[in-house]
Order: C-alpha cells, then sequence, then structure tokens
C-alpha cells in the first residue's frame, strides 16, 4: 500500500507581550479549541505534549490553541539558551503524530468551569448583559489575545463588575493589567453603561 508524503511541518516562534512566554506556531492543526495547562497534574491526565514538556526543567506552563503552543517559562532560565531545543521538541513531537489533547478534554473543561461558578445562571436583563458582555469579548478581545499567545475568558458578572480569566501568554504577563484595564475596561464601559469594572483571575 502507497503511504501519502505528509508536508513537513513547519515551526516559527513569535513574542508574546510576556517576556516569560514565547508562542511556537505550526502548520498544522494541533487542537480546536483552547487548552491551559498550569500544572503537571492536569497534563498528565489531558495531554502527553504538555505531560513531555512540563519534564522539560524549563517549562512551567503550556498552552494549546488552533495551530500553536505558547509555553511559559521558569524566570531563571533566557530564551537564547531553551528557545532551540523547544522548537526541535514541538516539531518532533508534532512530526510523530504525538498526541496533544486527549479526547473528552473540552467536556472535562466545561465540567470544571461548571464547579468554579463560570455557567452562573444568569436571569432577565442580567441574562441579556452578560450576553453582550461575552459577545463583545469573543468578538474584539479575544482574537486579539489569541495572536500574543494567550486566551480570556468570561468568568462572572456581579453588580457591574465583570471576571474574566487569562490564559496562556496573559496569565502573569506584566502587560496583560494594563491590556485589560485601558482596553477591555474601557471598551465595555463604553459599549455597556452597566459595567463599572474589570477584572482578571489567573486561569
Amino acid at each position: 500500500m502507497e503511504t501519502l508524503s505528509k508536508s513537513p511541518v513547519m515551526l516559527y516562534t513569535e513574542q508574546t507581550p510576556n517576556p516569560e512566554s514565547l508562542k511556537f506556531v505550526t502548520n498544522r492543526m494541533l487542537y480546536k479549541g483552547t487548552a491551559d495547562f498550569r500544572e503537571a497534574e492536569l497534563a498528565l491526565e489531558w495531554s502527553p505534549l504538555a505531560t513531555a514538556l512540563f519534564e522539560l526543567p524549563y517549562v512551567k506552563g503550556v498552552y494549546v490553541c488552533n495551530n500553536f503552543v505558547t509555553v511559559t517559562k521558569e524566570f531563571s532560565f533566557s530564551w537564547e539558551d531553551i528557545m532551540l531545543p523547544l522548537k526541535d521538541f514541538i516539531k518532533n513531537y508534532v512530526d510523530n503524530d504525538g498526541i496533544i489533547v486527549k479526547e473528552g478534554f473540552e467536556e472535562e473543561k466545561a465540567r470544571l468551569e461548571e464547579e468554579s461558578g463560570v455557567d452562573y445562571q444568569y436571569t432577565g436583563d442580567e441574562a441579556e448583559l452578560v450576553k453582550k458582555i461575552k459577545e463583545l469579548i469573543d468578538t474584539y478581545v479575544k482574537p486579539a489575545v489569541e495572536m500574543d499567545g494567550g486566551n480570556i475568558e468570561f468568568k462572572s458578572f456581579d453588580k457591574g463588575k465583570v471576571t474574566v480569566i487569562l490564559q496562556g501568554s496573559c496569565s502573569g504577563c506584566p502587560s496583560s493589567t494594563v491590556t485589560l484595564k485601558a482596553g477591555i475596561e474601557g471598551m465595555l464601559k463604553r459599549m455597556i453603561p452597566e459595567v463599572t469594572e474589570v477584572i482578571s483571575e489567573m486561569g
């Protein structure tokens, strides 16, 4: 039987606003959705790729979305020492068809989010507001944040206060607070007068 030759895996890096995070972009769809691994335990259960990366002494966080992996490094290492080995590692892993994220992770993520109150049921006017807030975040904020190797999710709305969850390169990024306050809070307040403040939690 003739085997089809696969196109080679191409991989390049992109800076993110967070000096501790680097985005490794491939020409393959790695995972449709977002998978954020802050600690090895969750990775061990759900992502063989993240687990393998966590075994490297300089990896502190792994975030997978569409065609890229954002790696957050330990503070004491410098990118010039670890970028090439990481690049080779990810390239070979993808080339060998390694499993990125296991089936069922989306369901598990939804369950965890429900547990932490993300899917809190809103009623009446508040439900309409929440729908508007989510749409604005999805339309205007998410794509920009994704380009920087991160992600933002709506968590809750309570008495004018919007809580969002930051993931990937946005988590722990010095400039994310500025983005959050100046960009997102400003936009939401303008579009939805009921919003008084936007605060973030690390995902």
